[in-house]
C-alpha cells in the first residue's frame, strides 16, 4: 500500500552512497534491499547516465503478472524471458526486468521539468539479471535490483508512494532506517 488507506504512508528511500533501498512505514523501516545505481554518478542531467537526486512519485507500476525475469522494452513485455544464454546472445541490451516502477521527480529544476526532469529520462526501479551484481553502481541511471527483491517491492507500494533519492537521510530525517 502506498499513501493511501494507512494512517502512516509507505515511502522508499534509496541511499546512493550505501547502495541500499528501504520500505518505510512513516518512521519505521520495513524493509531494505541492496541497489545498484548510476556508474557514471549522481545528478540530473539528460542524457548524463546519472542517477537524479530529490524526492520524487511513483508514476507508474508497471509488470503486474508477468513472470520473474520478464524482459522489458519501452516499457513494455516482449514476451521473452531472460536467460543467461538470452544475455549472451545480446550483450548490447540494457535489461529491464520483472516489474517497472516509473519515477515522476517532485522537485521543479530539481529533477522535474527542462533538461533535468527525471520522468522525461526514464529513470525506473526496475528487475536486472540475476549476475548484475548490487552495490555497485553499475547501471545507466536507473535503480536496479534483484528480481525477486523488486517483485516484493512491487507487491508493497502503489503509484504515488515518495520516494527520496540522495547520500544518507531526507530532509528533515535524522538517518534513513
Amino acid at each position: 500500500m502506498g499513501e493511501s488507506g494507512s494512517a502512516k504512508p509507505r515511502w522508499l528511500a534509496v541511499d546512493l552512497a550505501a547502495q541500499v533501498l528501504t520500505l518505510f512505514q512513516g518512521p519505521t523501516a520495513l524493509h531494505r534491499w541492496p541497489v545498484s545505481t548510476g556508474r557514471q554518478g549522481i545528478g540530473e542531467g539528460e542524457g548524463s547516465g546519472r542517477t537524479p537526486r530529490g524526492w520524487h512519485r511513483i508514476r507508474a507500476c508497471i509488470g503486474a503478472g508477468q513472470p520473474p525475469g520478464a524482459v522489458f522494452v519501452g516499457r513494455r513485455p516482449t514476451g521473452e524471458v531472460y536467460t543467461p544464454a538470452l544475455g549472451r546472445a545480446h550483450p548490447e541490451r540494457d535489461w529491464i526486468l520483472s516489474r517497472i516502477l516509473w519515477l515522476c521527480g517532485e522537485e521543479p529544476g530539481v529533477n522535474r521539468g527542462g533538461r533535468v526532469d527525471t520522468q522525461r529520462r526514464y529513470i525506473y526501479i526496475h528487475g536486472c539479471p540475476d549476475e548484475c551484481p548490487m552495490g555497485i553502481p553499475l547501471s545507466h541511471g536507473c535503480i536496479r535490483m534483484r528480481n525477486t527483491d523488486v517483485i516484493a517491492l512491487f507487491d508493497r507500494i502503489t503509484p504515488g508512494t515518495r520516494v527520496w533519492l540522495g547520500v544518507g537521510a531526507p530532509p528533515g530525517r535524522k538517518e534513513v532506517g
